[in-house]
């Protein structure tokens, strides 16, 4: 593995307190700090760099420069406050705050990790303000910053960071507009306008238009500057000091990857395809020694110019990472090529996207069936009540999302839908706790609690390839009921193998692992993998096992449970998901109409309290899902067998 290496604080110190002017300093240090991000999700194995080096000059400004009281000084009401609310940038944002000695380093080097920093901000973090979340959500937030400030007699000034695409969002509009009504004059908003999103360039998914002139239009003081010219973006600054009737708005003109020339936009899109792709992910090794060679020289010309001594750089720690078995099935994937294979003979199928057409899977449908494809930007509940609209004139719309954004913040519109008793099918990706690297924005682990709640809404999950062709043949060609296709985003631990003569049956599981003195249901191929780790480790205790992969989440078989289960007196139900409004709830239901099942042991693992973050084995043991925490806990009620649920 290659060596990665960050710029200690110290070396932070010793440019800051040189006699350089104050915009060289400035200059250098941002690019000190674009090599550590850089290097901090290389170590991570993931992250967004392009938008934390667009953004990265903008927050080096603020807090080296602009900000009177930082975020560590929360006993300073009169303090400025800034966050992001885009928050793809915090790895940048981390670097500076790292800089300044206000991130400990064992908590920096350790991005996406339990015991360090969240990919999304999280308060949990030191002088992080506010989390992100679903995108769009900063304005509103900024404005109940500066309603307390003025409602408490305080001081300080509101920076909040926007990304481009996620002007996409409605509620920024009704932000803007009550901002201006409620007379929030401190509120400072930061556009980092790179004009790329995820991959795609903003103008292609959903063109801005004139900003200046929107910002305008609803009152808004606005002014544009290049984002990377700290002379230029500081005279805003100072003339915003004149304007005390109005919020204001910087358009900031930045460049998505700035620093790392092969990272730039526009030229580092991919010829043919016009797509960006350094916006998440880490380098591989050959691309990550090129980035920190070509910051690294232009650091040290800078210095030598100056005539200070050249960088020093840290070697960070090769970290010790227990082994993991990768099947490399992505069940995403095989979700797409179903869907195409569908859809090539039903042309009342359109596919909808909230700009995730990559990580759903669904490019190639894009470029194949480009008629039969809407993009609708970040916009879930346009997205929503646009299928709700195709839907009552006789198409067949399926709806592409993150399980996280399309269960929550579409709901209203989801529940709208359903009441008109049409047919709509919603593609809820990255649904689960893993990967958790991102954090509690993107862990989804409500949804099925909010799409159960939905009339004629079937919900299923499948555990491997072959179930997914299954179940999306299900739900197109052959109910007649909405359907909720709940879908890891990540390759499967393993492959979970099912019966030669497998076919799906609505309500019915399939045994994977035969057992008679315990059975535990599951679904997915995380909590699956986990199960059936659990049930090996346990049958060096002579104690069996039988593992249950459950695909249907809130529709049962009676019979087939009541079969399944047969004699055994002790059933466990594995939740990928929080404790309420899962699986757990509809096995219950069906149970508790048994009489035969009163006295037996039923037990519930699940997800307690906020997810956590980090590599995939550490949070699943952390919450106590992990194949040898599952395989204690059975141990533990089998022998006891004497608490009933």
């Amino acid at each position: 593995m290659v060596d990665i290496s960050i710029i200690s604080q110290t070396e932070f110190v010793r440019i800051w307190s040189s006699s350089l002017s104050r915009e060289n300093r400035l200059s250098l240090v941002a690019d000190m700090c674009r090599v550590n991000a850089l290097s901090s999700i290389k170590k991570a194995g993931s992250g967004h760099l392009g938008s934390s080096l667009s953004s990265i000059d903008i927050v080096t400004m603020l807090y080296y420069s602009e900000l009177k009281g930082i975020s560590h000084e929360k006993n300073n009401p009169d303090r400025d406050i800034y966050f992001s609310s885009k928050g793809h940038d915090v790895p940048g944002y981390y670097a500076v705050l790292y800089s300044l000695g206000l991130l400990p380093k064992d908590q920096f080097i350790l991005l996406r990790r339990i015991k360090g920093t969240c990919g999304h901000p999280d308060i949990g973090t030191p002088c992080v303000e506010a989390n992100s979340g679903s995108l769009g959500m900063g304005i509103s937030k900024a404005k109940g910053m500066a309603f307390a400030k003025r409602y408490n007699n305080k001081k300080g000034r509101i920076f909040v960071m926007l990304g481009d695409g996620e002007l996409q969002e409605g509620q920024n509009y009704e932000a803007l507009l009550t901002a201006v009504n409620q007379k929030l004059s401190n509120i400072i908003v930061i556009i980092d306008h790179n004009k790329v999103q995820t991959d795609k360039q903003v103008c292609d998914v959903s063109d801005l238009g004139d900003l200046e002139l929107k910002f305008q239009t609803f009152g808004w003081h606005t002014a544009r500057c290049n984002g990377h010219n700290f002379t230029d973006f500081e005279g805003v600054l100072r003339s915003f000091d004149k304007i005390i009737d109005k919020p204001k708005v910087i358009i900031a003109d930045t460049i998505k990857g700035k620093g790392i020339s092969f990272m730039e936009h526009p030229a580092a899109l991919q010829a043919g395809e016009g797509l960006y792709r350094w916006h998440s992910g880490a380098p591989d090794d050959t691309s990550y020694q090129s980035a920190l060679s070509e910051l690294r020289q232009k650091i040290n010309n800078q210095l030598a110019i100056f005539g200070l001594d050249s960088l020093k750089l840290e070697t960070i720690a090769p970290e010790c990472k227990p082994s993991a078995s990768i099947s490399e099935e992505y069940i995403s994937d095989a979700y797409g090529k179903a869907l195409l294979e569908i859809a090539r003979k039903r042309k009342d199928i359109i596919v909808l996207d909230a700009d995730l057409a990559a990580d759903c899977h669904i490019r190639t449908f894009e470029q194949i069936l480009p008629s039969q494809f809407i993009e609708n930007g970040i916009a879930e509940q346009d997205m929503v009540s646009m299928a709700g609209g195709l839907a009552l004139q006789g198409l067949l719309p399926i709806v592409h999302s993150f399980a996280a954004f399309l269960s929550s913040r579409a709901n209203e519109q989801i529940y709208n839908n359903c009441c008109e008793k049409t047919k709509i099918i919603y593609a809820c990706h990255y649904a689960g706790l893993l990967p958790a690297g991102p954090g509690q924005s993107h862990q989804s682990i409500r949804d099925i609690s909010l799409f159960g709640a939905m009339p004629n809404m079937e919900i299923l999950q499948p555990c491997n390839a072959e179930e997914t062709k299954e179940i999306v043949n299900y739900c197109i060609n052959q109910t007649k009921n909405n359907c909720m296709i709940r879908l890891v985003i990540g390759p499967s631990p393993r492959v979970i193998n099912l019966p030669s003569d497998y076919s799906l049956s609505k309500g019915s599981g399939t045994v994977i692992n035969e057992g008679s003195d315990a059975i535990i249901f599951a679904y997915g191929p995380v909590m699956l993998h986990e199960s059936l780790i659990a049930a090996e480790l346990l049958a060096k205790k002579d104690l069996s096992l039988k593992v249950v992969n459950m695909p249907w989440l809130n529709v049962v078989n009676q019979s087939w449970l009541q079969s399944v289960i047969g004699e055994i007196k002790n059933i466990f139900i594995l939740e990928d998901h929080v404790l309420f409004g899962g699986l757990f709830d509809t096995l219950m239901y069906h149970l508790i109409k048994i009489p035969a099942f009163y006295g037996r042991n039923v037990e519930l693992l699940g997800i307690i309290g906020l997810p956590a973050w980090g590599r995939p084995w550490e949070v699943l043991q952390y919450h106590g899902l992990n194949g040898n925490s599952i395989a204690d806990k059975i141990l533990t009620k089998s022998d006891g067998n004497n608490e009933d649920t």
